[in-house]
């Protein structure tokens, strides 16, 4: 079993030194193209506080590292988060139920309103004493 973890352990260091190359190799290529400003919130950056600068892919591909810097734009920590966080909420309304009810079927099958018409009338009837 600890040869298991131990395993998992140095496949997990592993996938974290390829992911934190890959991000040094396009953010310092994405930093040379493109003014050290928040795409968002327009604040600047330099020195120590460059680093809360951020990449973002545009279309959320990070294998989509276009020389051109085309699919990235430099966001600050805050702004990054709040742009995935927008993305996350969109996808989750985006999403329609699976299973066997179809797409445009309503969820919901409690009709607060349903006899409301008959009551209606009725009292509209009691009002005028007909019957």
């Amino acid at each position: 079993m600890s040869s298991d973890k131990s395993r998992m352990d140095e496949m997990i260091e592993a996938a974290h030194r390829n992911r934190e190359q890959k991000e040094k190799s396009y953010r310092g290529r994405a930093l040379k193209l493109f003014p050290k400003i928040c795409a968002r919130c327009g604040r600047e950056f330099e020195g120590k506080r460059l680093r809360e600068l951020t990449v973002h892919h545009k279309d959320h591909d990070h294998d989509n590292n276009p020389p051109d810097g085309s699919n990235w734009e430099l966001l600050c920590l805050y702004c990054h988060d709040n742009e995935h966080a927008r993305d996350e909420v969109s996808q989750w309304y985006d999403n329609t139920p699976t299973g066997s009810r179809e797409a445009d079927e309503p969820t919901l099958t409690h009709k607060p309103f349903e006899g409301l018409s008959d009551l209606l009338n009725r009292m509209k009837k009691d009002e005028s004493g007909e019957k």
